[in-house]
């Protein structure tokens, strides 16, 4: 469980906010998230690991089960509805919302060392896939809320 715990906890660094960046005036945390440079692992990951899918991709049960990993390890950081904090990048932006489950898969398994994200490859690659769907599932939630579906007759 320690393991888990550990491991989870570095979605709280996800996509390459340093532990220097914490100590950083709340404003210049959101500047480097703004301008992108918070997500630019995103942009490196290669093009065969961007390329993978997402076997739990059309599971339900994996939205939800990530959710709950969400919730026990990652709030602190990302915060409750992952819109980010001062320790943790938005991952309500674009740049996650509209990167490739096999990338977010690859930052979360390969991490971000020199931005203080360790190598999550100790958790299971279910558990993985499952932090990825809730991940992705949060832009769907956004989609919805920007346009409520029309009232009917």
């Amino acid at each position: 469980m320690k393991t888990y715990l550990a491991a989870l906890c570095v979605v709280a660094l996800l996509l390459g906010i340093s532990l220097a960046s914490a100590q950083q005036p709340k404003t210049e945390v959101y500047k480097r998230q703004i301008d992108g440079r918070a997500y630019a692992e995103l942009t490196n990951v290669p093009a065969k690991a961007s390329a993978k899918t997402n076997p739990l991709g059309k599971d339900p049960e994996a939205v939800a089960a990530g959710q709950k990993l969400f919730e026990q390890h990652c709030t602190e950081c990302h915060g409750d509805t992952a819109q980010g904090s001062r320790r943790g990048p938005s991952l309500l932006e674009p740049q996650v919302q509209t990167a490739t489950p096999g990338a977010i898969f690859f930052v979360l398994t390969n991490g971000v060392v020199r931005h203080g994200m360790p190598v999550w490859s100790k958790l299971p690659e279910p558990q993985r896939w499952q932090l990825v769907s809730y991940i992705k599932s949060l832009g769907v939630s956004l989609k919805e809320s920007e346009h409520p579906p029309a009232a009917k007759p």
